[in-house]
């Protein structure tokens, strides 16, 4: 049993040291979501506690990504999360992406899919309310139009 313990830990060890890439990309303000549309505070706060880690590249890392195999997950959560729709690279998309991205944001808050469920538990300011789903649905679309 002690053997399996100590290659347990070894392993461990072993995986802390395949290094993860935690680096942001820097943000232009140019195509940034929110300054481009000179978003109100309010909604900012909101889209930056419960998207902007995974929708951005202004992530912040908690100190449970610094630990592999947890590292991986959160990394990856990431990159799909940006690959859907990136807030930080908004002015690159063209009409249809944009509108898309509206669409499916509003249908995933009103779904209660995102923020993702498993984020919430650790993030409890992402817990958005029915009154600030609510809110962003209406920005969403007075923007979209």
């Amino acid at each position: 049993m002690k053997k399996i313990i100590g290659w347990i830990a070894v392993v461990f060890l072993a995986i802390q040291l395949i290094p993860v890439d935690r680096e942001n990309k820097p943000v232009d303000v140019k195509e940034n979501f929110v300054d481009i549309y000179r978003t109100p505070q309010d909604i900012r706060t909101l889209l930056k506690n419960a998207c902007y880690d995974c929708h951005s590249n202004e992530t912040v890392y908690p100190k449970y990504a610094y630990v592999a195999p947890l590292s991986w997950a959160v990394k990856d959560h990431v990159n799909q999360g940006r690959q859907y729709l990136n807030f930080s690279e908004w002015g690159t998309y063209n009409k249809d992406l944009r509108r898309n991205a509206v669409d499916k944001t509003i249908q995933s808050l009103q779904n209660r899919t995102m923020p993702l469920p498993s984020y919430i538990n650790y993030h409890p300011e992402a817990n958005v309310t029915r009154q600030e789903i609510d809110k962003l649905k209406s920005y969403f679309l007075a923007i979209s139009q």
